[in-house]
């Protein structure tokens, strides 16, 4: 029995959430991968894998086994790297997500510095508005905003973010500069939100947290179109202060109710290896994490 072989096997019928899957990844038939997980299951002595006729599934214990399997890939891949002489020079895809609008200002430039520097890299962005589970897509390296519910994951804190609500000076001109919470009432709304006309924007007023809900006028389903609104002079918005530094700077916005914002988020660059992690995740984690902590927007 090839061990190796075996959890190779295992491990690409769980990245690919099947046993068609794997076949491809491999270049195996599927009699030969189900073949595989059999004889590794057999020795085992448990059920890794729940299997129907449309669906794949993880037990517990084969997902505490996968992850115990992935670090072993890893190890492996870093002996080869060393042994043959590669272990300087990162090879292969990584695969980086983070937020749609922290990706382009912030995430694009490094990817590209990181490329230049390491010619025998690829790499793969997914710039998503959602949280990208990275066992699940197959990412190596995320950025987070917000607090990090515990988990497996290495995380690294670059930075921090606020939450702010802001008008260009135009609109404040013609409408009035809201002085308390209250006052948000009277202004036109411009909500970035999938879920509701009646956004609940969570303050702080005098140490006390307050929530107030509010009567949008426009509802969008991205940062950037409701920053162009807010900018074109239609109503206050409310966004994250990096997503707004550019633009406070030059002066087309500004911020308004700031003695009632919420405590900062932090920004992590969260990672699934460990000491572990292969060369091009590394390398690219010390340029991230560097390249992250010289932002002014972030600290």
């Amino acid at each position: 029995m090839d061990r190796f072989h075996l959890i190779n096997v295992f491990v690409a019928v769980v990245d690919t959430h099947g046993f068609a899957g794997a076949a491809r990844k491999l270049n195996m038939s599927p009699p030969a991968v189900t073949r595989a997980i059999n004889e590794l299951e057999t020795h085992l002595g448990l059920r890794l894998l729940t299997r129907t006729t449309r669906t794949v599934r993880v037990t517990d214990a084969g997902e505490r086994y996968v992850q115990d399997c992935k670090r072993i890939l890893a190890e492996m891949l870093e002996a080869d790297e060393s042994v043959s002489g590669m272990h300087s020079s990162p090879r292969g895809r990584l695969t980086i997500t983070a937020p749609v609008l922290f990706g382009g200002m912030y995430v694009t430039p490094i990817v590209t510095e990181y490329l230049n520097r390491y010619p025998e890299v690829s790499a793969s962005c997914l710039f998503l508005d959602r949280v990208v589970n990275l066992l699940d897509e197959g990412a190596d390296v995320a950025v987070r905003i917000g607090e990090l519910p515990d988990s497996t994951m290495q995380a690294i804190r670059v930075g921090q973010v606020r939450r702010v609500i802001c008008a260009s000076p135009q609109y404040l001109a013609e409408h009035g500069i809201p002085i308390s919470p209250d006052d948000l009432q009277a202004h036109t709304i411009i909500s970035a939100s999938r879920v509701t006309p009646n956004p609940e924007w969570k303050l702080v007023e005098n140490g006390v947290p307050r929530s107030i809900r509010l009567q949008a006028r426009m509802i969008t389903t991205t940062n950037d179109s409701a920053l162009a609104a807010a900018v074109g002079g239609f109503g206050v918005t409310r966004l994250l202060s990096y997503q707004v530094a550019e633009y406070l700077r030059a002066g087309k916005l500004k911020t308004v109710l700031p003695d009632f914002e919420p405590n900062a988020l932090p920004v992590h660059v969260v990672h699934r290896e460990g000491r572990q992690a292969p060369q091009r995740v590394r390398a690219f984690l010390d340029l991230a994490i560097e390249r992250l902590r010289q932002g002014a927007a972030l600290n």
